[in-house]
């Protein structure tokens, strides 16, 4: 039966309404919807390795964790799933991949088509979101410039996969599903135990693995509107935009202090780095410092590392990467503003500036909004997980981190879960898939012009 022209009218009318006023209701929407898709795909039993239906409890945190592209597992990706099984789990990385993608750059471009004009010409400056035009063109460029950069990546892992001894088609699979789980910061492997390694031993010296791996993860880490800037004007630093410098230069930083702190906690300990030549070391432990930028692979055993290199691990995935990128956590640039903030309050300057630039008062309360919700989020599912498993504070924080931040590094407390842990780790992944995006570009929508502002009075802080 054909709907009246007034009700199509009506129903485009609601939805155009319902956007309009809450985006991020909408994107909190689609991922669900895709996830329910996926969870279903994975509950088939052609796609369990047995032919048997998996359990819901694995089959939602699997489709979970590949639309959030976390790489969190409860069950071996190799071995558990069929062929048909991994096909789905590449799927929803692409999926869930270009969502994050697209939807972080569609509700930057909402937000900034809401600001004043000086605003808006800033923002079409520094991200090109509002030059992009027409929606359309906007999803094409992200969705070509992902499939661009996987395909690269695959070819360049191909002859390794080859070299291996592997046939033309299996190669070319393992090739594929590591483009495109790296660039997405995904972390899911297609080899039974974790990363291969040319010799049989151990994938830490693999140069030609690792090397690809990482610029994948990077490249995707750092975001979309930071990628066109790169592509366009990388020979022209200040002319990137305080957005692109900021997450370039904050992710540089944390790369070399986080490859600093595990190399000198991890560089004697014979169970991790101390085994390996030194070559080899300096790769291990700049793919440490990589992963917990969302990528959660990992080439050395993570349950020999000291508490100290957890610790540390839990700090650069809690910061995670940069807005609208496949990365999870509270974002590089929210950190580097609370940083800012900090310093300029303890100079005692009004603003905080960097770059030549000073950043507005509206980002310094969104970063707070931001880090604090992130903060006690991770603190809620701590304490729900301690109840849950009873493990130790230090394993739990690190795989609710590691859920939160969309990361999917494990020491372990994640396979051996409970299915009320399985169902607290997936909502914790799609709060951090979702939460920290939405709230921005909700909190940002939400700002109004006031007739009237009351007496100011500064309360004793500290």
């Amino acid at each position: 039966m054909e709907t009246p022209p007034r009700t199509r009218g009506a129903v485009r009318g609601g939805l155009a309404g319902f956007v309009r006023r809450s985006p991020a209701r909408l994107a909190v929407l689609a991922f669900v919807s895709v996830i329910g898709v996926f969870t279903a795909l994975l509950s088939l039993p052609g796609a369990t390795s047995s032919g048997e239906r998996a359990p819901l409890a694995d089959a939602l945190f699997t489709a979970v964790s590949a639309v959030c592209v976390t790489g969190l597992v409860t069950v071996d990706t190799a071995t558990y799933w069929s062929d048909l099984g991994e096909a789905i789990i590449l799927a929803g990385i692409a999926v869930g991949g270009f969502g994050v993608l697209v939807l972080a750059s569609l509700l930057g471009l909402l937000v900034s088509r809401r600001l004043g004009l000086s605003q808006r010409l800033l923002a079409q400056n520094e991200t090109k979101a509002l030059r992009l035009g027409e929606v359309g063109l906007l999803i094409r460029t992200v969705i070509l410039a992902s499939v661009a950069v996987e395909v690269v990546l695959a070819l360049v892992l191909l002859p390794r996969f080859l070299v291996a001894g592997e046939s033309l088609p299996a190669a070319a699979w393992h090739a594929l599903f590591y483009g495109v789980s790296s660039f997405n910061n995904a972390g899911f492997v297609s080899h039974a135990g974790g990363l291969p390694a040319l010799d049989g031993t151990s994938p830490a010296g693999d140069w030609w693995l690792c090397l690809p791996i990482m610029v994948g993860v990077v490249l995707g880490s750092l975001g979309f509107p930071v990628l066109l800037v790169l592509r366009d004007r990388w020979r022209h630093p200040r002319r990137w935009g305080l957005h692109a410098q900021m997450t370039v230069a904050g992710t540089a930083v944390l790369l070399v202090v986080g490859a600093v702190l595990i190399g000198a906690m991890e560089w004697g300990n014979a169970r991790t780095l101390g085994a390996l030549p030194w070559p080899d070391r300096l790769l291990a432990t700049g793919f440490a410092s990589v992963m917990p930028r969302s990528g959660g692979f990992s080439t050395l055993d993570l349950t020999e590392m000291s508490t100290a290199t957890w610790l540390v691990q839990d700090a650069l995935m809690f910061v995670g990467g940069g807005s609208a990128s496949t990365a999870g956590g509270i974002r590089v640039t929210t950190l580097l503003v609370l940083v800012l903030a900090v310093v300029a309050e303890a100079r005692g300057d009004r603003d905080a500036e960097v770059f030549g630039r000073r950043v507005p008062q509206a980002s310094l309360r969104l970063a707070v909004a931001v880090g604090l919700v992130g903060t006690s989020t991770v603190l809620v599912g701590t304490v729900a997980m301690l109840a849950i498993t009873g493990d130790s504070l230090d394993v739990v924080l690190f795989e609710v981190i590691s859920a939160f931040a969309t990361v999917g590094l494990s020491v372990g407390g994640t396979a051996d879960l409970p299915d009320a842990g399985k169902y607290v780790l997936s909502a914790l992944m799609v709060v951090g898939r979702t939460g920290t995006m939405t709230l921005a570009a909700a909190l940002a929508l939400r700002e109004s012009g006031r007739l009237f502002r009351l007496p100011e009075e500064r309360p004793i802080v500290g």
